[in-house]
């Protein structure tokens, strides 16, 4: 029988609230190992802090503990390493953080495994229960006595087909997952100057068989679909036979992904997007500068973000616009053009975040090189503060910046304009960060007369303390203001567009 009869696994909650808490999504990596685990007989739970809080009594039952961490959670992750390894449960670290800063984890954990770990961690198990050495386990980091070992990289997973479904049964609290996460390849052929996914999955884009994933669909019982792609259309004729599929198996329940603004060029395949009942993407924009497009190597033209803009509302599919400010070509002006494309454009919503230094992109060595940057403070890495010295403004400017970006598109006329003018949904969504952005932006003041006295990372855990803080208040309110708007609407007999009369199937996202 197998020393190793229990493991929890565990991803850590985000340090602070941001414009996706109302609709949390768990990350696939630990549900598919845990399905791999259960396959060698072992006893595996799974908690993700976001839907149910760390039952410590149950994980040190555990005989062996797993905690995959992202850059802003990795201090949450290192204090639940550390709290479980003193009690004596050996402890692994994995995830896109600690494959970049290996050393670093195994300041809090036993073992660390680097990049995709779905071969490594069972390796992992099999020598600890047979006692067997450590070093030829490839893609794994430990400590043998004083000395840091780092055995050598192993090959990303070739074959997606031979990995089982992710097991969301086994994350505790799973009945709160409103949204159904599925994942149909890994890796991008971009590769964005800001982005760590090339790093950890590649810029070759591995795919998952089609008939595989309507396999997976069958199974899913929520009404939503998050695909979960860093880019959904990255194969265009692989996308199409997938979304014709979907149609010719009745699975089309409202999706959403992650594209690129390019995807547009192929009309037949936007098409597709509409019939299979897609109503909104995810799109990079980035910024509305094309010195600062040139700089992040996206090779898109601010006209094709506008084009694709118009050609997705041609289609009935919302959009929401991610964008990076603080460019080394950035400056006050530039990021304010940005914003004025945005609304000018019409974009649904959008997320302005200040550009995060990660480990592992080209951003992190350059501003590292340079002594730029301000703080390894990780939980500060999650694209609301500012880390780094820009080159054209100073760090607080750049915060400046992002608030009032912030400010202009949430304000509450363009609430109103959206409620009484385009719909519900939209309107749900704008109101949604407005009330959080009113947040911020009270929270600034305190934080711009503390800044002047206190060193820059003083500032941002003053900045998550609030945000928390406010949203326990607002977050109780926000249904009840749905409910009333509601109700003039209905008793104004205003008229409800397409969107609007799904907006009870769409209200999850």
């Amino acid at each position: 029988m197998s020393r190793i009869r229990k493991v929890t696994l565990i991803e850590p909650r985000p340090p602070g609230y941001h414009v996706y808490s109302r609709f949390p999504l768990p990350r696939l990596g630990l549900p598919i190992l845990g399905a791999i685990l259960k396959r060698k007989g072992i006893e595996v739970s799974i908690y993700c802090q976001d839907f149910h809080p760390i039952d410590y009594a149950d994980v040190l039952s555990s005989d062996l503990v797993g905690v995959s961490t992202t850059t802003s959670t990795a201090p949450e992750a290192y204090r639940i390493a550390q709290r479980v390894r003193e009690a004596g449960v050996p402890v692994v670290a994995g995830g896109s953080h600690v494959t970049f800063v290996p050393d670093e984890a195994l300041q809090y954990a036993d073992f660390c495994v680097r990049g995709e770990g779905e071969y490594t961690f069972p390796e992992l198990i099999d020598a600890l229960d047979c006692g067997s050495g450590l070093d030829s386990i490839k893609g794994l980091s430990y400590k043998a006595g004083d000395e840091v070992r780092h055995n050598p990289d192993r090959g990303r997973v070739t074959d997606l087909d031979s990995l089982p479904f992710p097991d969301l049964s086994l994350i505790r609290g799973n009945e709160k997952i409103g949204i159904c996460p599925v994942i149909t390849s890994r890796g991008c052929p971009y590769d964005c100057s800001f982005c760590s996914v090339t790093g950890m999955f590649g810029r070759v884009c591995r795919h998952r068989n089609p008939e595989s994933v309507i396999e997976e669909m069958r199974t899913l019982e929520r009404k939503m679909v998050f695909f979960y792609d860093d880019n959904f259309a990255a194969d265009p004729r692989r996308t199409r036979t997938l979304l014709e599929l979907m149609m010719s198996a009745g699975l089309t329940k409202p999706w959403s992904a992650q594209i690129r603004a390019d995807a547009v060029h192929d009309r037949e395949l936007i098409k597709l997007f509409q019939k299979s009942h897609c109503w909104m993407v995810y799109v990079g924009f980035e910024s509305a500068s094309e010195a600062t497009l040139k700089e992040y190597n996206k090779r898109e033209t601010v006209e094709e973000m506008a084009e694709a803009v118009r050609v997705l509302h041609e289609h009935g599919i919302l959009v929401h616009g991610m964008f990076v400010l603080g460019a080394e070509s950035d400056d006050a002006r530039g990021i304010r053009e940005t914003v004025n494309f945005a609304m000018k454009n019409q974009i649904d919503t959008v997320q302005f975040m200040a550009l995060t230094p990660l480990p592992g992109t080209a951003y992190y060595h350059e501003l590292d090189r340079q002594d730029r940057l301000l703080t390894r403070d990780w939980q500060l890495y999650d694209g609301h503060h500012v880390v780094f010295e820009p080159c054209k403004m100073s760090a607080y400017e750049l915060q400046r910046e992002a608030f009032r970006a912030m400010k202009r598109f949430y304000s509450l006329v363009e609430c109103v304009r959206m409620v009484l003018g385009f719909g519900f949904v939209k309107f749900l969504a704008r109101l949604n960060v407005n009330l959080l952005r009113g947040r911020w932006h009270r929270a600034r003041w305190e934080i711009e007369r503390r800044a002047r006295k206190w060193a820059y990372a003083g500032y941002g855990h003053f900045l998550i303390r609030r945000v928390e803080a406010a949203n326990k208040e607002w977050t109780q309110r926000l249904a009840g203001v749905a409910q009333r708007i509601r109700g003039v609407r209905e008793s104004l007999k205003l008229p409800c567009g397409k969107v609007e009369d799904n907006a009870e199937s769409h209200k999850a996202d």
